[in-house]
């Protein structure tokens, strides 16, 4: 069965528990890892949230590079480890990999090496979830923010280049309308598909815009998807956008 959430700050866990929602997801980039005390400072609020993090996204800060000549690999391994720790301790069981800024082929650098960096880092990842039960998925981006991995069938590629458990696929509603990527694409890959993001129209809250949610459900459904559902969008009005948004999708999915 489907769980819905929604991509916020840990400090409106409370609003989105009283809102009927069934998780948050947070960044984990503002667990501040590499920070020994500010991470310590920050953990227990994650701990102890009214509702599960069971998702995180932003996986690295915007300087920690993964791909081109400035990778550092030792920090960036560090990084991982440490986040693989902190993933389970809080409990999560999906971690999104965007991070556009840090995935981005710098102008000049070769493709195939840029490609052959990020198979190594989904491998370090893989070891070092292991044994955690968190999985990492892979996020497509619009080409306005990433000029690597920019569909569903091309997150799935780099997952399918690892082959290991703990790397699979993301969709996002967003990202494929801006790419006018085939909804089919759900079907097609269905069976590395471990995380979904969520907006309408203008990157705006699921229901209130144009977004074809009939046959996005109805593929989703067909592939077999009962995963959990996070909604990434821009937020106004968050005391009637989201228990909105919210009635939408249960609605859909039902």
């Amino acid at each position: 069965m489907n769980q819905f959430g929604w991509c916020r700050g840990i400090q409106d866990a409370a609003m989105l528990q009283e809102l009927g929602f069934d998780y948050i997801e947070c960044a984990l980039a503002s667990l501040k890892l590499e920070d020994d005390e500010e991470y310590k400072k920050l953990l227990p609020s994650y701990l102890n949230s009214p509702i599960p993090v069971s998702a995180f996204n932003i996986f690295f800060p915007s300087d920690i590079k993964v791909v081109g000549p400035e990778v550092d690999k030792s920090r960036v391994r560090n990084y991982v480890a440490k986040a693989a720790d902190a993933l389970a301790k809080v409990g999560a069981s999906v971690a999104v990999l965007g991070s556009g800024r840090s995935r981005n082929i710098p102008e000049g650098w070769e493709q195939a090496r840029a490609e052959n960096q990020f198979v190594d880092l989904l491998n370090w990842i893989a070891d070092e979830f292991q044994g955690t039960g968190v999985t990492l998925a892979i996020e497509p981006l619009n080409t306005k923010e990433s000029n690597i991995i920019n569909s569903v069938s091309e997150g799935v590629y780099f997952a399918k280049q690892v082959n290991r458990a703990a790397i699979r696929g993301l969709a996002d509603f967003y990202h494929m309308d801006e790419e006018k990527e085939p909804l089919n694409t759900l079907i097609e890959n269905k069976d590395w598909l471990a995380h979904i993001h969520l907006a309408d129209t203008g990157r705006l809250s699921p229901g209130t815009g144009q977004y074809p949610y009939d046959t996005f459900v109805a593929n989703l459904k067909k592939a077999g998807y009962n995963g959990l559902i996070s909604v990434e969008c821009t937020v106004t009005d968050p005391e009637k956008q989201l228990p909105a948004s919210l009635r939408f999708m249960r609605e859909k999915w039902m």
